[in-house]
């Protein structure tokens, strides 16, 4: 065995591959690149009980913290350490991604497309007891499993998470003065303000929340409906707020000054650089593969998508912030060509260099200071980053 698999790629496919300059070889490696894991900070000394319990042996991604590499055939989902929240699966492209944001403590965070969650747990964990995160995702379903993730790992007190279409998203974080020992912002006595979260919804709630679940929510036709507040935590500012002061949208140049520090826009795409999506077609059908990746229309739509939401991304971020930009596509239309639309109508962004990058095991990609991951290069599946910093005026 040398260690590849055949996936029978329909004649299209390997058209639109050949058409987007994508070396269909990649798809062969699917039986050798490697599934990756990150461990829970607090845990890096448990890695032999890691190990035991999933039975392989952990190899530590040596240019990316806390992040273990593991046979792709391992699956960890029913192991203990993995319902114990000690361990989570991303790929290394993806904590590349997160990792080129360079959080500080103390920054307020926006994930503007944060389903299925990964990326925001790691946000989480790399800010600790400080700053804020929030989570938005067009798809409630979606953004719930990133709720439940997050209280599985213990990570919900600096996080809030909106249904909404990030496109619009208009909410900038909250600032307060906490009290160090209880996170509860110090302020007067306030009516219907909002409390603690709870799981606990009255009846009355929950119905109404089950009526708005049946708006259309497919893929890339993105709802009018009003971002709902689905979670949040303690430490965010919400508590003690009234629902005009937490839900007050951002006007004019308002997000210059009192925007977010960091911004990650994972954006929807084709999903053509990741093996193992692209393998699920043997199953879905083939004919699913052509709707949704090589439809002309579709992928039109993808990109002014794209373009949207990077804008609106970017609008938000605060002045010298910086906004990573990314997807798991290898086609130059959701990418480079994007990125370039994108700096053409924004005079106050600015192509940055990813300075952790220097020792990632990436290429670079045809506009300077962009890079990609792919599984011939990296081991990784694929993915496109690009950092902007917003110019102080």
């Amino acid at each position: 065995m040398d260690g590849r698999c055949n996936l029978p790629l329909p004649d299209a496919y390997l058209d639109f591959l050949k058409d987007n300059g994508i070396d269909p070889s990649i798809y062969v490696m699917c039986d050798s690149t490697p599934r990756y894991i990150r461990m829970k900070p607090g845990t890096e000394d448990q890695v032999q009980e890691v190990e035991d319990e999933i039975k392989c042996k952990l190899e530590k991604v040596l240019w990316l913290p806390r992040f273990f590499s593991i046979p792709p055939s391992i699956q960890i989902a029913s192991s203990k350490v993995y319902q114990d929240g000690k361990i989570y699966g991303m790929d290394a492209a993806s904590g590349a991604a997160v990792l080129a944001l360079n959080v500080s403590a103390g920054d307020h965070v926006l994930d503007l497309c944060a389903a299925p969650g990964a990326k925001l747990c790691m946000l989480l964990d790399l800010l600790g007891s400080s700053g804020s995160v929030t989570g938005v995702d067009v798809a409630r379903h979606r953004l719930a499993a990133c709720r439940t993730m997050i209280r599985k790992y213990n990570l919900g007190d600096y996080c809030r998470l909106f249904v909404a279409d990030g496109t619009t998203f208009s909410f900038l974080p909250l600032s307060t003065q906490w009290d160090a020992e209880s996170c509860a912002p110090k302020t007067e006595e306030k009516k219907d303000v909002f409390k603690e979260w709870t799981s606990r919804r009255l009846w009355k709630e929950r119905k109404l929340a089950s009526k708005s679940r049946n708006y259309n929510t497919s893929e890339l036709v993105l709802g009018a409906q009003e971002p709902e507040m689905l979670f949040y935590g303690r430490c965010t500012g919400v508590v003690g707020l009234t629902k005009n002061e937490v839900l007050k949208t951002s006007s004019g140049n308002e997000a210059l000054h009192s925007g977010y520090d960091k911004v990650l826009v994972d954006a929807e795409c084709t999903h053509d650089g990741s093996i193992r999506h692209i393998q699920k077609f043997e199953n879905w059908g083939w004919k699913t593969l052509e709707r949704r990746v090589l439809d002309a229309q579709r992928t039109d739509t993808l990109t002014h998508l794209q373009l949207q939401l990077l804008t609106n991304g970017f609008r938000l971020l605060k002045a010298g912030g910086s906004l990573v930009y990314s997807t798991c596509s290898l086609t130059t239309a959701q990418n480079e060509d994007v990125v370039e639309k994108f700096l053409s109508q924004n005079a106050l962004a600015e192509l940055q260099e990813i300075d952790a990058a220097k020792n990632w095991p990436c290429r670079s990609g045809r506009i300077p200071n962009t890079l990609r991951f792919d599984p011939s290069t990296s081991h990784t599946s694929g993915l496109f980053v690009a950092k902007f910093t917003k110019i102080v005026s």
